[in-house]
């Protein structure tokens, strides 16, 4: 397992795509919990929900880093280097 993550200069200041989770809301799905990618802004569902969007969107586009989008979470996720990565100065994101 890597020790750090070689994308933490990759976060951008995204606007969210949506309220819940972007696809989910499209196909009258359901989530879990709502991730938010930080190159980009889509909002997916959690690999604990049933089409585990957020990690399909990263397979898709190889947007590597995922913020939580849950309200009291403050942690951003690199699924290309399997790791939590600390980012100063992040805003705290939540949907309503």
């Amino acid at each position: 397992m890597p020790t750090g993550c070689t994308h933490a200069d990759q976060v951008t200041d995204v606007t969210p795509s949506a309220d819940g989770c972007e696809d989910c809301l499209k196909t009258g799905g359901r989530w879990v919990h709502l991730r938010l990618c930080l190159t980009c802004g889509h909002v997916g569902c959690c690999d604990s929900s049933p089409a585990k969007h957020a990690t399909a969107h990263f397979h898709t586009t190889d947007h590597p880093l995922v913020q939580s989008y849950e309200p009291g979470e403050e942690w951003v996720w690199c699924y290309a280097d399997d790791t939590i990565v600390p980012i100063p100065g992040l805003p705290t994101r939540a949907h309503s």
